[in-house]
C-alpha cells in the first residue's frame, strides 16, 4: 500500500511545487525585464530632450547635434546598444553606429510607428534565456510645440538579462528541489507514520485467519481513526476467540458426556442380541450405526482437542516420519491390493511430530479408502524455499472441481462416497493439526486421476511459536 500512497503523495507536492515555481518563474522574468525597459525609456527621455535643441529654429543646432552624436557613441561603446534619433521621414539627426537604419518591419518599426503618434512604445514582448539574439527596442518621441518631430530608438542586446533570468530561474529550480526533497522525507515519515497501524492489523488478521486466535493489535501510533479501528479489532477478535472456545468447549463436552451412555446402549444391544436368533438383520444394522455414532463422538472429540491443544514445535525429519507412517499403512494397503510407496529423503521442518503423524495418517487412510485395488498410492517428501512438502497421490475416481472446493470441510462426504465408512471430519482434523504448527493442507486433481494432497510445513520457526523445550530454544 505504501508503494501506491507515497508516489501519488509525491506527485500531488510536485505539482503544488510546479504551480507556485512556474508563475514565480515568470514573475522574475517579467519583473527583470521591466527593469531594463524602464532604464531604456529613462536614456531615450533624456536623448529625446537633447535631441529638441537640434531641430529648426534653435540657434547652435549644428554643435548640438556633434554633442548628441558624440553621446550616443559614448552610449553604443558603452553598454553595446545601438540609439538612434530619427524624423518622420525616417530620416538620421544622430544614430550609433552610423550604419544602423530602422528596419522596414518587426519591433523596431512597429516602436516607432506608436512614438510617432506622441506616446511612448509598449513594452516589447517578454524574452526568455532560449531566445539567443533577441533585442528590446524601446522608443520615445521628440515633442515640439505639441508636435511630434523626431524619435529616439534603442535597440538593445538581451544576453545579460536573458542570463539574470536564467540565474533566478536556478535559484528557484534550487529553493523548490530542495522544498521537495524536504516533502518527500515528510511524505515518508507521514505514510509510515499512518500505514504502520495498517500493516500491524494486516499482520494480526493474515495471523487470525491462520489459526493463531491470540494475535492482538497494539493500538499505539498512527492516526486516532486507526487507533480506534485498532481497539474494535482487538474486541472483535477477543469475541470470535470466546466464541470459538465456547464451541470447541460444547463439542468436546457433548462428545465425552454422549460416549458413556452410548457405551451403554451398545452394552444393552449385545445383551438383546443374545436373546434373538443368530445373524439377525435388525441386531447388525444397529450395532453397526451405534459403533459409527461412536466414531464420530470420537472424531468430534478428536477435532475439539486439535483445535484447542498449542502445537510442541521442534525441528523434525518429515522424511524419516514419513518412511515410518507408510511402514505403519503397507499392511492395510497390501490387504486391500493397493501398492502404497514413499521417498522419504532427509527433509527437515518445524512441526510437532505428533500432531503430523496424526496427519498424515487421516490423508493416507483417506487415500487407501478411495483407491480401487490395483492401483498406487504414493507418499513423496520435498523441500522448496522456506517450506517442506508432503505430497500424498492416489489413483483413486477423484473429485470434480464443485467436490475439491468443498473437500476438508466438516461432515462433508461426496455423494458418490456415501457407502464408504467414515464421519467426515478426518480431513478437518488433519487441518486443524497443521495449522497449530503454521502448516497447511492443500487439494488438487492427479493425473491421469485420483486425488492430490499436498501437506506444507515452515522450514524456519514460525514467528511466536518457538520451541516448547527451553533446551531447544538455546540451541537454537
Amino acid at each position: 500500500m505504501r508503494t501506491r500512497l507515497l508516489p501519488l503523495l509525491i506527485v500531488l507536492m510536485a505539482g503544488v511545487l510546479l504551480a507556485l515555481g512556474f508563475p514565480l518563474a515568470v514573475s522574475l522574468a517579467a519583473a527583470e525585464q521591466q527593469g531594463v525597459v524602464v532604464d531604456r525609456m529613462d536614456d531615450a527621455a533624456r536623448f529625446a530632450a537633447q535631441a529638441q535643441f537640434v531641430t529648426d529654429g534653435f540657434s547652435g543646432q549644428d554643435e548640438r547635434r556633434e554633442t548628441l552624436k558624440e553621446e550616443l557613441s559614448r552610449y553604443h561603446d558603452v553598454y553595446g546598444m545601438r540609439t538612434g534619433v530619427f524624423y518622420r521621414s525616417d530620416a538620421a539627426m544622430a544614430r550609433a553606429p552610423e550604419y544602423w537604419e530602422i528596419p522596414e518591419e518587426g519591433e523596431g518599426r512597429r516602436a516607432f510607428q506608436e512614438a510617432l503618434l506622441g506616446r511612448r512604445s509598449h513594452d516589447p514582448p517578454q524574452v526568455w534565456p532560449w531566445q539567443e539574439g533577441a533585442r528590446l527596442v524601446v522608443a520615445s518621441p521628440v515633442v515640439r510645440d505639441g508636435d511630434v518631430v523626431a524619435v529616439v530608438v534603442t535597440d538593445s542586446p538581451t544576453g545579460q538579462l536573458r542570463s539574470r533570468i536564467l540565474t533566478g530561474w536556478l535559484l528557484i529550480a534550487a529553493g523548490e528541489s530542495a522544498a521537495m526533497l524536504l516533502a518527500v522525507g515528510a511524505a515518508v515519515r507521514l505514510t509510515g507514520w499512518v500505514l504502520r497501524p495498517v500493516r500491524v492489523l494486516d499482520a494480526a488478521t493474515h495471523d487470525i485467519a491462520t489459526g493463531r486466535l491470540n494475535s492482538r493489535v497494539a493500538a499505539a501510533g498512527g492516526p486516532p481513526e486507526l487507533r480506534r479501528l485498532a481497539r474494535s479489532f482487538n474486541e472483535m477478535a477477543d469475541n470470535v476467540e470466546e466464541v470459538l472456545e465456547q464451541q470447541r468447549a460444547f463439542v468436546a463436552d457433548a462428545s465425552h458426556q454422549l460416549r458413556n451412555p452410548l457405551a451403554a446402549l451398545l452394552l444393552r444391544i449385545e445383551l438383546l442380541a443374545l436373546e434373538l436368533p443368530e445373524g439377525n438383520e435388525e441386531i447388525a444394522s444397529v450395532r453397526t450405526e451405534g459403533k459409527r455414532l461412536a466414531q464420530v463422538l470420537d472424531d468430534l472429540l478428536d477435532l475439539a482437542l486439535a483445535e484447542h491443544a498449542s502445537a510442541d514445535l521442534r525441528l523434525t525429519d518429515i522424511g524419516a516420519l514419513a518412511a515410518e507412517r507408510v511402514a505403519a499403512w503397507r499392511p492395510l494397503a497390501d490387504e486391500k491390493g493397493v501398492l502404497l510407496t514413499g521417498e522419504g529423503p532427509a527433509v527437515t521442518a518445524w512441526a510437532d511430530p505428533v500432531a503430523l503423524s496424526s496427519a498424515l495418517d487421516a490423508v493416507i487412510d483417506n487415500a487407501l479408502k478411495f483407491t480401487p485395488g490395483g492401483e498406487e498410492v504414493t507418499v513423496a517428501v520435498s523441500a522448496d524455499g522456506e517450506t517442506s512438502t508432503i505430497v500424498i497421490t492416489d489413483r483413486g475416481h477423484g473429485l470434480t472441481d464443485e467436490e475439491l472446493g468443498r473437500v476438508g470441510d466438516r461432515f462433508w462426504r461426496s455423494n458418490r462416497h456415501q457407502n464408504v465408512k467414515g464421519s467426515g471430519l478426518g480431513l478437518s482434523i488433519t487441518r486443524a493439526l497443521l495449522s497449530a504448527a503454521g502448516g497447511s493442507i492443500s487439494f488438487a486433481h492427479a493425473e491421469p486421476h485420483g486425488l492430490r494432497v499436498t501437506l506444507t510445513l515452515p522450514r524456519t520457526c514460525p514467528a511466536g511459536r518457538g520451541p516448547v523445550d527451553p533446551a531447544e530454544a538455546t540451541a537454537r
